[in-house]
């Protein structure tokens, strides 16, 4: 079981490499758009966190909080949102900004909530 949620947990960071990656390179860029890697990443961050939740939930070892789970998933799909709506934009300035900001608030969220 061990393996599995460490495969899982490095595909989860694999995902927000491949959001955050392009994101921070396009900071000084004017051109800034939602990549592939960015729609890809998100979707894979989704897919990961429910398999890592589902994962937390099958064990016996402690309980894990629903509501901090509930609102990594909200935001999680905002970010799915984003990123697909914007990678279709000619302009999509606000969406790569959204993308990058709600992919930082799920940072925070992961790591500080307790």
């Amino acid at each position: 079981m061990d393996a599995l949620r460490y495969t899982l947990l490095i595909l989860h960071f694999v995902g927000l490499a491949a959001i955050l990656g392009p994101w921070l390179d396009q900071l000084r860029s004017e051109a800034r758009r939602i990549t592939t890697a960015m729609v890809w990443g998100a979707r894979a961050q989704i897919v990961t966190g429910l398999a890592l939740a589902g994962l937390a939930f099958a064990s016996d070892d402690y309980e894990p909080d629903h509501v901090k789970i509930a609102v990594k998933l909200v935001v999680a799909i905002a970010v799915v949102g984003v990123a697909e709506v914007g990678a279709k934009r000619e302009r999509p300035q606000l969406f790569w900004l959204l993308a990058g900001l709600l992919t930082i608030v799920n940072i925070a969220v992961a790591v500080i909530w307790r």
